[in-house]
């Protein structure tokens, strides 16, 4: 059977379209890997290697790959194949063997499964009774299971469901949980394994509709708008997915796993970084009750999370000049389906860049900060998460994870809650992390990079300081990957420079580029927990690898019901020279997130990130060529 090729992309790195979803479909079906109970879990691009895409010159052709994870939902097997939509052939087809590799991502299709399986179970609908509710009021929350042990689940796909009752058909059933109440479900078999009733807590009454004007009562009238216009329109230009900006030049991606990434980033020509992405996020939860300990969620790996991508809107999500991206990803049968503005790029004003008024020279300077913003919000069950990328005119990159939405809740009971705070009467938002990684492929001034970390050190009195008022930099190079497991600290100012030992500036010191953490706690778990062999990459906010192709999730390929072990951990046993060679920064970073009444009954956004700023990238400062504002208001 021949099949036609789909339209191919212009640029190895180019997202997925419509047209290579519908080919990969078409391929697998032929190959006989398809059927009525298939389904697929995850359809993304395979990047080429980066040898191949820095020696890419426009009009080369491209040999479009994309990997597929297959799930038959009838017996639980599944597939890990890469799929050629250019040459129309299966290249690779594994079977995944669950016990030690994970289970595949959890799919909408399993997720619309659960109230019919949990409304069929009578102990499940015993214990609602005893607690005097319907259970067709109770929506039924499926949250993946992590990996604990538990024999009865050995080797099968489980999930694990809260219920929260919901008043009406415009009622947030978050506000209503019932609490005390866990049912363990088989996927697979469609069946109800166990059900734990540890404890009947009263449903929380007080309603939790933030869009409700009988809660929020009428609108308040005193802002006035706000208008941020271009006339000229924006100084980026567009061509494809290439952007470019202000020195800067760089292409953008987007996954159902990462959401958007970032490509070959440049700045005046100058290679800063190959790919930068959110690889990883893990959402651990600290009520150790017999229906919770369980919670710890890994919003990328095991559902991926892009693919509930919001549709921006202007005047709501964004505002000024935009520029909207589409992107497209594949449902759960392999059809296309195009989010529509899921990524948004404008510039904004960001205050003051310099300023200097000089009482010899009589100058008095001021030049205005500008950045481009690229972002793109996904709402993942409860929560909602924003992700911005930053590009400002002086050679900085910051990279800010908004938080927002609803916080899980949990009763709370009259005698007190060691691990929630009472949001509203009798409802508890048990205490949580949100941690989340960035993989960020370093390429300072080229391919050839190494990582110090640099830090203030205190100076004792002594000859070299008779005053005691000395301190001094330190700087430490890591140069394996066992060295470069770190952890911030603030007290010492202490930061990780990306350096290339092969460039140097005009004073002869290397080149570098410096990763500012903010310094957050780390997983809080015990040593000993389950969650900590799954996501012990959150357990240090620096690891550096040597590059390679394969590596690309902090926490392995399949996480869902992973034992642990997997990725950072495994990818730094051999204790790898990363001084001087192709490198890759992992960041961990994120909030520790202890809610506040305010946070309730939605939560204004909270904000995680970290900065990369060039630190002898350049020889003096690149921005003294930004002209003066024009305008009354500055020069009169």
């Amino acid at each position: 059977m021949t099949i036609a090729p789909a339209v191919t992309a212009t640029h190895p790195l180019d997202p997925m379209s419509t047209a290579e979803v519908a080919q990969v479909r078409r391929v697998l079906d032929a190959a006989g890997l398809l059927g009525d109970t298939v389904r697929f879990t995850f359809l993304a691009p395979e990047e080429p290697d980066k040898a191949e895409v820095l020696a890419f010159t426009p009009g080369s052709g491209v040999d479009r790959r994309f990997r597929v994870i297959l799930l038959d939902l009838a017996t639980g097997s599944s597939r890990d194949v890469v799929v050629s939509a250019t040459r129309s052939a299966v290249d690779i087809c594994a079977e995944i063997d669950p016990a030690v590799s994970g289970q595949p991502p959890i799919i909408d299709t399993e997720f619309e499964l659960i109230e019919d399986i949990l409304n069929a179970h009578e102990e499940w609908c015993a214990a609602l009774g005893r607690r005097g509710i319907d259970p067709a009021t109770v929506r039924a929350v499926p949250l993946s299971a992590g990996a604990y042990d538990h024999p009865e689940e050995a080797g099968r796909r489980v999930v694990r469901a809260l219920g929260f009752q919901q008043l009406h058909e415009k009622d947030h059933p978050w506000a209503h949980p019932v609490d005390g109440l866990v049912a363990y479900v088989d996927l697979t078999a469609r069946s109800v394994t166990k059900v734990i009733d540890h404890r009947e807590f009263a449903v929380p009454r007080d309603p939790g509709n933030f869009d409700d004007p009988a809660q929020t009562g009428p609108y308040r009238t005193s802002l006035k708008p706000i208008e941020i216009t271009q006339p000229e329109g924006p100084s980026f230009t567009v061509d494809g997915y290439r952007v470019r900006w202000e020195n800067w030049d760089l292409r953008l991606g987007f996954n159902e796993r990462e959401g958007l990434t970032l490509h070959q980033i440049s700045f005046h020509d100058r290679p800063v970084m190959y790919r930068a992405s959110v690889a990883e996020m893990v959402v651990p939860y600290a009520d150790p009750s017999p229906v919770r300990f369980w919670q710890n969620y890994f919003d990328c790996g095991e559902y991926m999370f892009a693919r509930y991508t919001n549709s921006l809107e202007l005047g709501c999500d964004c505002l000024g000049e935009i520029r909207y991206f589409d992107a497209t990803v594949a449902d759960d049968l392999g059809a296309p389906r195009v989010i529509r503005n899921a990524i948004c790029m404008h510039e904004e004003d960001f205050g003051v860049l310099w300023k200097h008024s000089d009482m010899f020279a009589g100058s008095h300077e001021t030049r205005r900060q500008r950045r481009l913003v690229i972002s793109f919000f996904t709402t993942i069950g409860n929560y909602d998460y924003g992700f911005y990328w930053y590009l400002y005119l002086d050679g900085t990159i910051e990279l800010e994870a908004k938080a927002t939405g609803i916080t899980f809740t949990s009763a709370y009971p009259p005698e007190g809650h060691a691990y929630a705070t009472e949001v509203a009467p009798g409802l508890g938002a048990p205490y949580h992390q949100h941690l989340f990684c960035a993989r960020l492929d370093m390429s300072v001034d080229g391919q050839c990079n190494a990582v110090d970390e640099v830090e203030a050190l205190r100076v004792p009195v002594g000859p070299d300081n008779p005053y005691g008022n000395a301190f001094r930099e330190s700087r430490t190079r890591l140069s394996t990957t066992s060295t470069a497991a770190r952890v911030a600290d603030n007290g010492r100012a202490r930061v990780w420079q990306i350096v290339n030992p092969r460039s140097t500036n005009r004073f002869g010191h290397p080149v570098a580029y410096a990763l500012h953490p903010e310094g957050q706690p780390t997983l809080l778990a015990d040593e000993s927990s389950s969650i900590h062999a799954r996501a012990t990459f959150a357990t240090k906010h620096l690891w550096v690898t040597p590059y390679d192709a394969a590596q690309r999730y902090p926490a392995g390929d399949l996480v869902n019901q992973h034992p642990g072990g997997a990725g950072l951990p495994e990818w730094t046993a051999a204790d790898s020279t990363v001084d001087g060679t192709d490198i890759v920064v992992w960041h961990t970073f994120g909030l520790t997130h202890f809610p506040r009444p305010e946070d309730w009954p939605v939560m204004p956004v909270d904000y995680a990130g970290f900065k990369l700023k060039p630190v002898g990238f350049f020889d003096r400062n690149p921005t003294l060529d930004v002209p003066p504002t024009t305008g009354k208001h500055c020069h009169g």
